[in-house]
């Protein structure tokens, strides 16, 4: 218990540090979308709920360091909104900016999101793959006790959206689920039937996107991805 809550607390201290990063510096997202000389495959990045993109930074940093174009979706704003109308802004966003073969990266909620418009909002596959980090693909049985958060109370697993997601498992085998070995927040798992899954040792359901293996998983999976274009 003394371990769990020692965790906890640095999972939240994350948090706070990187709304305060984000709220001082709330601008910079068009800077990683231009290269000169764009490395293929583009990334876009989803956040989670109640999150901005800027929890999404540092990744969009090595990767624009890297030569890709690293786009975010600003207007999602702090991704309270149902997860179906993510998929469309993400669809939306992937159609206006003529995108292909390209990478998602997402957290948590953005993880739902990101398969959600691989089965509704692209016909043309124009998402190669996705990489979902921490995302409650069958809800969490935590959200029944936020009722006064919609946002939150949405993830609960009656949902009926969850069962649409269980129904379609086409999309796995395009999906790479990385999550933490000790989640506060998922207890269910974030474990994905036919898609690759990978266990992170850092504990924490944020603390995870500072990972130094996923930095490395997210470099592997784009340069996959590059490979199959």
């Amino acid at each position: 218990m003394v371990r769990t809550t020692w965790w906890r607390a640095l999972d939240y201290a994350y948090v706070l540090r990187l709304q305060v990063l984000g709220a001082l510096s709330p601008r910079g997202a068009d800077d990683f979308r231009h290269q000169e000389e764009p490395v293929p495959p583009a990334v876009v990045l989803v956040p989670g709920v109640y999150e901005s993109w800027h929890f999404l930074r540092p990744l969009a940093r090595r990767l624009h360091a890297a030569g890709h174009a690293v786009h975010v979706l600003p207007t999602l704003g702090y991704n309270r909104r149902p997860v179906e109308v993510g998929a469309r802004v993400l669809g939306d966003h992937l159609r206006v900016h003529d995108l292909r073969d390209v990478v998602v990266v997402a957290h948590s909620k953005g993880g739902l999101i990101g398969k959600l418009a691989m089965l509704r909002e692209d016909p043309e596959q124009r998402i190669r793959c996705l990489l979902a980090v921490g995302t409650p693909f069958v809800g969490s049985h935590l959200a029944r006790f936020f009722p006064l958060l919609p946002a939150v109370r949405a993830f609960v697993p009656s949902n009926p959206l969850f069962g649409v997601l269980r129904a379609e498992a086409e999309v796995h085998s395009r999906i790479v689920s990385a999550y933490s070995v000790w989640d506060p927040h998922i207890p269910g798992g974030s474990e994905l039937a036919g898609a690759r899954n990978v266990v992170l040792e850092t504990p924490g359901h944020f603390r995870v996107l500072a990972d130094p293996v996923l930095a490395e998983l997210v470099d592997e999976v784009v340069a996959e991805a590059a490979r199959a274009r």
